[in-house]
């Protein structure tokens, strides 16, 4: 039978109607992408010369900036969501964040409220070899592209929010299939995160001071329901209100409100969930990753990696009530992936220049 389900960190609804999956058309499988072409990568190792001159590049042997031997590197967006900001406003100016004039307050509001769209946008490159997913990179070179998001993560600690995407696939909004992450430094606290900050405070209020995750998680790891693997710094699992099929969450074992701090970065667990999708699907999906970190100034608050697979199509119920039909239930999602061997990564590629 469907039922309704509530997820606990942010309140939205999904039905989850796991009989659906079984009508013409419910399955899922997904073909290997074509191979990524070196000739047209503006991220490959030796074609520096094609990106913006870099923010921040990690190599380990030295060299010159916008060169080669870089094992991670950060350019600016060449085609920005997000511009530098002006210059701090004087004493008993506006706030430059601006509010929403329809939130509070009497009198004609401003229905047609705007602002310029100050920030940050930067491209983090995950590697200088020809790699299309994160699945292609090997464990220890996970590591250091989400190294790398973690400090450029703190380089705009400042910021109200950071958030840190990976979208892979052209079906996910990949514009280039060469790995590589996004950062936005954005102004305000965007409303999914405030309403899950509001419910981590309200959760500490009534349970003097304990976190939502970590009670989430420790229930998560009694029931083992929906359990997908644990390692020893996190434990990988299908959300009971997952919203699409094999939606997956990383979530630190000790909990930290900030992915920017120090500590567990949850890459080997990741690498090896993406193995088990590649398996149960026949190739890794195109996808949506993102770092769910504290906004500044929580008090409350855990670090997650959120994963959504593209295998379906948002349609009029999710786009015009937000509410999420999703066709496999999360039990089920979590049991097929315990069960496979995760897919091996493809051989490496030597760099091309």
């Amino acid at each position: 039978m469907p039922e309704l389900r509530i997820d606990p960190l942010s309140g939205l609804r999904a039905i989850v109607a796991g009989a659906r999956a079984d009508r013409p058309g419910g399955g899922f499988a997904v073909e290997p992408p074509a191979p990524l072409d070196p000739e047209g990568d503006p991220f490959l190792e030796g074609h520096e010369a094609r990106t913006p001159p870099e923010l921040w590049a990690l190599r380990p042997g030295g060299g010159q900036a916008d060169g080669p031997g870089w094992i991670a590197r950060a350019v600016p967006n060449l085609y920005p969501a997000l511009h530098a900001p002006a210059p701090e406003p004087g004493p008993g100016a506006p706030d430059p964040a601006g509010t929403d004039p329809l939130a509070r307050g009497r009198g004609e509001p401003e229905l047609f409220a705007a602002r310029p769209a100050e920030g940050a946008h930067e491209v983090i490159v995950n590697g200088p070899a020809p790699a299309r997913s994160l699945a292609e990179l090997a464990p220890e070179q996970l590591e250091v592209a989400m190294g790398a998001w973690r400090e450029r993560m703190r380089t705009h600690a400042g910021a109200a929010y950071v958030h840190v995407i990976v979208n892979e696939g052209r079906e996910a909004g990949a514009s280039l299939p060469h790995s590589h992450a996004q950062l936005y430094a954005l102004p305000f606290v965007p409303a999914a995160i405030a309403r899950e900050r509001e419910r981590f405070t309200a959760h500490a209020d009534r349970t003097a001071g304990r976190g939502l995750l970590s009670d989430l998680l420790q229930e998560e790891v009694r029931r083992d329901e929906r359990i997908v693997a644990i390692d020893r710094e996190a434990v990988a699992l299908c959300p009971f209100a997952s919203r699409i099929p094999f939606q997956v969450q990383i979530v630190p074992r000790a909990a930290r409100p900030r992915y920017e701090d120090d500590g567990p970065l949850g890459a080997r667990l990741l690498h090896q969930v993406l193995g088990r999708l590649a398996a149960v699907l026949g190739a890794v999906p195109a996808l949506n990753l993102w770092v769910r970190t504290a906004p500044r100034d929580a008090a409350y608050f855990c670090w997650r990696i959120d994963l959504m697979p593209k295998l379906t199509q948002l349609a009029g119920l999710e786009l015009g009530a937000g509410v999420h039909l999703n066709t496999v239930a999360p039990e089920r999602a979590a049991a097929v992936l315990r069960e496979v061997t995760p897919a091996p990564p493809p051989p490496a590629r030597p760099p091309t220049a």
